[in-house]
């Protein structure tokens, strides 16, 4: 192998090493506490999963995936003229430094057209798309528990 092709193979290995820090830097830079769903009865369609996101630098999650649901949405519950309404939001603002619940009643993400009943303690896996002042998204997984209905109300979209 001649010089330039050591040269060559050091600088791959170089800007492959900095990119999987550069990803793992920008992955810590949100700290999410506590992921969980929503358990669901038979023929349930939707549900909801909930977490607590602190940005170290400012970010917005744009969006989330999870393959036990056909469609995963950013929602946000208000109360309008004594009505609870729920909307699709495009994007969740995360302020650096300040803590952001997704709960039920509140921010929240509808995982919708669910692929299987879930039950209480199943683990459903799901990937967080997070995007920084300059455009730039980095992805983060993240493994939910899912807790029993005790204690709330469950969405369902039919």
């Amino acid at each position: 192998m001649s010089i330039f092709s050591h040269s060559i193979a050091a600088l791959l290995s170089t800007l492959m090493i900095a990119s999987a820090s550069y990803a793992q830097v920008n992955h810590a830079q949100v700290q999410v506490d506590d992921p969980w769903v929503r358990a669901t009865v038979p023929q349930q369609t939707s549900t909801g999963a909930f977490m607590l996101l602190t940005a170290q630098v400012d970010r917005k999650l744009v969006s989330a995936a999870s393959p036990v649901a056909e469609h995963v949405e950013l929602h946000k519950m208000t109360m309008e003229n004594d009505i609870m309404k729920m909307r699709q939001i495009p994007e969740l603002i995360l302020v650096a430094g300040k803590p952001v619940a997704l709960k039920p009643g509140g921010y929240h993400i509808m995982l919708i057209g669910l692929k299987k009943q879930i039950k209480a303690i199943d683990i459903v896996p799901m990937t967080l798309t997070f995007e920084d002042n300059d455009g730039h998204r980095t992805h983060m997984q993240i493994q939910a528990t899912a807790r029993s209905l005790q204690g709330g109300h469950s969405h369902n979209h039919q």
